[in-house]
């Protein structure tokens, strides 16, 4: 029956796919439908992509060679409300027959339903209608071809095109360039009106786009107009414009070479009803004039409070509510410093980043007290927010934990809060989940909870006893995070408190530059039911019960003398302390690798079930090119190094505290945590035009534990597979190396991922994207023995896993709904020589589900 079905709904995909098979269904006679552009430049065929982003018009789209756009738009009726109502035309009993047993209102809104137009709109929408060959166009392409190569130094390009018809109704557009012997930059010369500017130019001459023996381009021409406004307007020549720059390109009684005069005139200005001319001026700020509560209803009422600090003049109509400094410290225009644009920029983005104005507006105006005409009063407006706003904010979410979660997050934020312009922030947070991973005895859907709460200061400063302006200036817009928080929930069945704090700086050393240092990043987790361990880790379970029932001789630790079930937690733990002390008799003598098989379970068990202290100070540093959302081409390089404990041991070792039983330093009679962890994230796209991208991603990480800890806490552990990860397994299912995921939640100290992805699109917003996923985890320098789950050498990179599939992104604008299905390509725990395309199926694949692109 399933091998019918199947075979029915391919016949029927068949079917639709030759029904709209007539790619020329649409074309009317005489015309021809573009199959393909064809440029032959200096007699070779090019694929270069910006000559072909010159023509006009451009064939159908195709997937995997396939006009599917173009053959669902002629699967449309184009006309169904004509259609429908010619039904009733042609027989009009037919629609007396109808309004009996409807009425004639819904016979009427028939026609307007889904299955009558919607699904022609649809398939219209989402098609393509055929691109016909129109000659006005293709002579515009024409143009555009001699225009291009032309800003390409050709200056005697020549360009035709021949229609080539292959079949009825089908056609190509053959374009011939023959672009003739290109030119070159000869001599460059320079004519500048204004001494100040002429002398000003000389100094960064060198880095002018046009040099003598390039080839000439319009482009370089555009780079450097603007090069030269930038320049000027940034060292006092506030009237600078780019208009004001001109070329002079000589290329008579010059074989392909070009002689080049830079022209720069006086500033020309229009004064009543006549033009004036005079020599450029350097522009000084002689007054810098900050309104800290300007609105427009206000703008022409009195100011009741001032104050001057620093040379800055700090105005208010009420009260002045900042401190002079607090305002002062994101102001880069400096009295009696020359005019200059880049000041303007950061002087806006610092205002704005205090997060307790609106967008700043700055304006100048020349300073009439000035008799020579060359000062400028720089005003800054400043429109504060309100001191308290309340927002919300509702997701529905999915993790590596939560299959779905549903979380509700009330804030409150509190601006200006000790008049310096810090930020407080109070949130809180409620979210609840559900988890098919978790132990759920009641069988209840919703069986995640957490509830927290949030306080985060910031500071628009770094915040130290002492000055940090020569290391950290404050162009840089540095800034301090005081956070604390306390969080309860229910996750993964033990049930935890989780106590945060933070003492973190921010600051940005260049544009697209990030660096942020944590002085303090302290966590508490608290585990409030360890006793719920082996209901949580069954596989652990599974395999200390076996062994019990191998071994144990104690009936009081079965649940009964039929199945002889270890008792969750008198039994485990009875049985677990027996074998490990030795002090009691069993069944048969226990062999040395159950023994350490028992052992490796308790070791993991008191891991994670114990509670974890962290006091860690971390670096972290970034790069990116990505200059804003519509950037599909850029890179971001990400590394973090991060110490835990080690002013712990530092301060224990200085006051000569003593050690526990284990060994090892106690703080609030806990043991903490002692390691160093370092991480490198590299992600680079790129832009393939068309809407397509291939993307990769590489990572590296690795905590050693030291001192203190011979393993490191669960929560700073890498675990490897899920949505983000490598796709072909689930979450925590990968790893360590090739041990088989033995465990429920698996994860190690040692991590390597490697990602690719193919991105394109399909139709409207709907994307496809093919993708190879690499990588795995494995334990390193720790207390874990087990060889499958350690790297100890560079041959353990074999037990790097592949994954690949295809997956589905649906773009709704703020956000992409993602659908990935990844199949296991190399699986390093399979027995060797069975370990690629073993489980390369639909049934062993695993479907994610995620939110926005996985990098």
């Amino acid at each position: 029956m399933k091998k019918v079905s199947t075979k029915i709904t391919a016949f029927i995909l068949i079917a639709i796919l030759i029904s709209a098979c007539n790619a020329v269904k649409r074309v009317p006679d005489g015309k021809h439908l573009l199959t393909k552009n064809e440029i032959l430049v200096n007699n070779k065929k090019t694929s270069e992509e910006n000559v072909f982003n010159q023509l006009y018009q451009k064939p159908n789209s195709k997937l995997l060679g396939y006009r599917l756009r173009l053959n669902l738009y002629n699967l449309a009726n184009l006309n169904p409300d004509s259609t429908y109502q010619a039904k009733f035309t042609n027989n009009p009993k037919k629609y007396d027959h109808m309004s009996k047993w409807l009425s004639a209102k819904q016979v009427d809104r028939l026609g307007k339903s889904f299955w009558y137009k919607g699904i022609h709109d649809f398939l219209k929408s989402t098609g393509e209608p055929p691109v016909i060959i129109d000659n006005a166009k293709t002579d515009k392409s024409i143009l555009r071809l001699r225009y291009y190569y032309f800003n390409n130094g050709f200056f005697n390009v020549k360009a035709t095109y021949k229609v080539d018809s292959l079949k009825a109704k089908k056609a190509k557009i053959n374009y011939v360039i023959t672009t003739g012997e290109p030119y070159f930059l000869d001599s460059l010369n320079t004519t500048i009106s204004t001494p100040i500017l002429d002398s000003l130019y000389a100094i960064e001459k060198n880095n002018s786009f046009i040099k003598s023996g390039k080839q000439y381009k319009t482009e370089d021409f555009e780079n450097e107009k603007n090069r030269i406004t930038t320049h000027f307007r940034n060292n006092g020549v506030y009237f600078f414009q780019p208009n004001y720059v001109n070329f002079d390109i000589d290329t008579i009684k010059k074989i392909n070479k070009a002689n080049v005069n830079l022209i720069i005139n006086n500033y020309s200005y229009q004064e009543r009803d006549s033009s004036k001319t005079e020599p450029f001026k350097m522009y000084r700020i002689s007054d810098v004039n900050i309104y800290t509560d300007y609105s427009a209803s206000t703008a022409n009422e009195k100011f009741t409070d001032s104050a001057t600090y620093n040379n800055f003049n700090l105005f208010s109509h009420k009260k002045l509510k900042y401190k002079p400094k607090a305002i002062t410290n994101a102001v880069f225009i400096t009295k009696g410093g020359l005019y200059a644009d880049y000041k303007t920029v950061l002087t806006t983005r610092y205002l704005n980043n205090l997060k307790i104005f609106n967008y700043p507006s700055v304006q100048y105006e020349v300073d009439k007290r000035d008799s020579t005409a060359s000062s400028l009063i720089a005003k800054v407006y400043l429109t504060p927010r309100k001191k308290y706003s309340f927002g919300a904010s509702f997701d529905v979410t999915h993790s590596n934990i939560q299959d779905i979660g549903i979380s509700f997050s009330p804030s409150l934020s509190i601006r200006n809060v000790f008049n310096g312009a810090e930020t407080l922030e109070i949130s809180g947070r409620t979210n609840i989940g559900s988890s098919k991973d978790l132990a759920n005895p009641n069988n209840q859907f919703f069986n995640v909870s957490e509830y927290g709460l949030d306080f985060k200061l910031n500071i628009p400063r770094i915040f130290m006893p002492f000055r940090t302006e020569k290391i950290i200036p404050k162009s840089m817009i540095p800034s301090t995070l005081i956070a604390v928080g306390f969080a309860t929930q229910k996750n993964i069945g033990l049930d935890k408190e989780n106590f945060t704090g933070a003492f973190t700086y921010n600051w940005t050393p260049k544009r697209y530059y990030t660096a942020r240092f944590d002085l303090f990043n302290i966590q508490f987790v608290r585990n409030l039911n360890p006793q719920n361990y082996f209901n949580v880790y069954s596989s652990s379970y599974r395999a200390l019960n076996s062994l019990g029932k191998e071994y144990n001789t104690d009936p009081s630790y079965f649940n009964n003398n039929v199945d002889k079930d270890l008792i969750i937690e008198k039994g485990t733990a009875g049985f677990t302390n027996d074998v490990l002390s030795g002090n009691a008799n069993f069944l048969k003598p226990i062999t040395a690798e159950n023994f350490q098989t028992i052992k490796s379970i308790e070791e993991r068990r008191l891991r994670l079930t114990e509670n974890d202290f962290i006091l860690a100070t971390s670096f972290t540093f970034s790069k990116t090119t990505k200059k804003d959302l519509a950037d599909k081409g850029f890179y971001l390089f990400k590394t973090k190094i991060e110490s835990a404990g080690t002013l712990l041991s530092l301060f224990a070792k200085t006051t000569n505290q003593d050690k526990n039983s284990n060994g090892n330093y106690d703080i609030f009679n806990l043991e903490y945590s002692e390691y160093i962890k370092t991480e490198f994230d590299y992600i680079k796209h790129w832009d393939l035009t068309k809407e397509k991208i291939f993307a990769i991603r590489s990572f590296f990480g690795i905590a050693i534990p030291f001192g203190n800890s011979d393993n490191i806490p669960f929560s700073r552990s890498y675990f490897s597979g899920g949505s983000n990860d490598n796709r072909a397994w689930q979450p925590y299912s990968l790893g360590p190396g090739s041990s088989g995921a033995t465990n429920d939640f698996n994860e190690a100290n040692l991590k390597i991922a490697l990602s690719a992805e193919y991105r394109f699109k399909i139709l409207g917003s709907l994307k496809g994207a093919l993708f190879a996923d690499a990588g795995n985890i494995w334990n390193v320098l720790d207390n874990v023995e087990d060889e499958k789950s350690s790297f100890t050498s560079l041959s353990d990179l074999k037990e790097i896993a592949l994954g690949s599939g295809f997956g589905f992104r649906y773009d709704l604008s703020f956000f992409v709904i993602r659908f990935d299905f990844g199949f296991k390509t190399y699986n390093p725990s399979s027995e060797i020589g069975k370990r690629w395309f073993r489980e390369y199926n639909f049934g062993n694949s695993v479907l994610n589900f995620g939110i926005n692109y996985p990098f």
